[in-house]
């Protein structure tokens, strides 16, 4: 086979306008286009390999400096994981299936994960406030309700790493998963933190307990995480299926945390300049694998509610990409997306369920090419596996549709 390569680069939360099932299951998201209300927003912005790309073709329209290419390959996709996230959007890109998770509280779960933790040989302690009620495990690490997102999404494993070491943290994960249904249970723990410093920062809201993560101090030094999904099974997954044939995987940014790579490379990243650039070197002397990149910024942006800090951020990641594009060689395909919204304009600061942007690149195209609303953005691991020669269990590859307009 002819070394060639599929680059993925996902502006995390940048979004082309809400999905139709909004007003049904997120009314808060009514009205939501993170792209559209940025492109208004009274902000420089500098995003020509964006609209080269394709951006207002897949939005279908245009603005004052913000036109519709001639020779975009473009489509744009639903997400058919509930709701709106990261985790879960990436899950689908790399070949999942989503099932609906149980939104809950680990009220609900208590007693099971204690008795299964008491089995298994572990010291285990509740810990009460307000009627409510966490495990502490090993007077090492505490289990509870992450209380960073929209309650009852995720179960927090959080240990004091210097005392238990991440193995340990990651085996309750484990245990704590078996026992429940959210969407996530996220083990981690941190260096220079010590379990009185997680019982000292304690939140208990709406009948949901858990650890203040970034009060504590967690996140500072020797960051490690896990993140266990309901219903992820990651031999079924692009990544896995590219290992079979011999194919690397290079992972940048929050993909390295959230996808399973089971052969090749993670460069972990936040700022976007930096995670771009460990892509940009690897594509200098690298001549064939798969290539999965995550800009987080714009995330982090869109739940501060800042619009100018999201362009900012997105202008750095432009110039960057032109930088790509440059590198792209004639069989290679570039491709970038979006994982769902995060609307800094909409008032209020979580994620947006909103359709993404499909934009792709290849070498001297000079057609213009709609591929379509696809119903699910495990078509990308689909056409990733076809690309490669091989093919996952979920998802409709848009590839060959593509190849076909080409040589019309």
């Amino acid at each position: 086979m002819t070394n060639k390569r599929f680059i993925v680069i996902v502006i995390d939360s940048f979004g082309i306008g809400a999905m139709a099932d909004v007003p049904e299951i997120r009314p808060a998201d009514i009205g939501s286009n993170t792209a559209l209300h940025l492109i208004q927003y009274p902000a420089q912005k500098n995003w020509p390999n964006l609209l080269k790309l394709g951006l207002m073709n897949a939005m279908d329209m245009e603005a004052d400096g913000f036109k519709k290419s001639e020779t975009a390959i473009f489509g744009k996709s639903n997400l058919k994981h509930f709701g709106a996230d990261s985790y879960f959007g990436h899950q689908e890109i790399s070949g999942t299936d989503p099932k609906k998770p149980e939104f809950t509280h680990f009220q609900k779960h208590i007693d099971d994960v204690e008795k299964d933790l008491l089995k298994n040989g572990y010291s285990v302690e509740r810990v009460t406030r307000e009627n409510v009620s966490l495990l502490k495990v090993n007077n090492m690490i505490c289990i509870g309700d992450n209380m960073e997102t929209d309650l009852g999404q995720a179960i927090n494993v959080v240990g004091a790493l210097d005392a238990c070491g991440f193995e340990m943290i990651s085996d309750i994960g484990h245990l704590v998963r078996k026992h429940v249904r959210v969407p996530r249970v996220i083990a981690f723990g941190g260096s220079g933190v010590t379990i009185n410093d997680l019982l000292n920062h304690i939140l208990v809201k709406d009948g949901f307990i858990g650890i203040d993560a970034p009060g504590s101090g967690v996140y500072r030094d020797n960051y490690h995480v896990i993140h266990i999904g309901y219903g992820i099974d990651t031999s079924k997954q692009v990544p896995f299926a590219l290992k079979a044939k011999g194919i690397s995987n290079y992972f940048y940014g929050k993909v390295e945390n959230i996808v399973y790579n089971p052969l090749g490379k993670n460069f972990p990243c936040v700022d976007t300049a930096d995670t771009m650039d460990g892509l940009i070197n690897d594509l200098k002397t690298i001549d064939e694998g798969f290539f999965f990149l995550n800009i987080q910024e714009t995330d982090l942006a869109g739940h501060a509610q800042d619009a100018i800090r999201y362009i900012d951020r997105l202008n750095v990641a432009d110039e960057k990409l032109g930088e790509v594009m440059a590198l792209i060689k004639e069989g290679d395909v570039l491709l970038v997306m979006a994982d769902h919204g995060n609307d800094p304009t909409i008032g209020h600061g979580r994620h947006t369920r909103e359709q993404v942007p499909m934009l792709v690149y290849r070498k001297n195209n000079d057609q213009l090419i709609n591929f379509g609303v696809r119903d699910t953005m495990a078509d990308v691991g689909q056409t990733v596996a076809a690309f490669f020669d091989t093919k996952i269990a979920f998802g409709t590859s848009f590839l060959e549709e593509i190849e076909a307009r080409r040589t019309k």
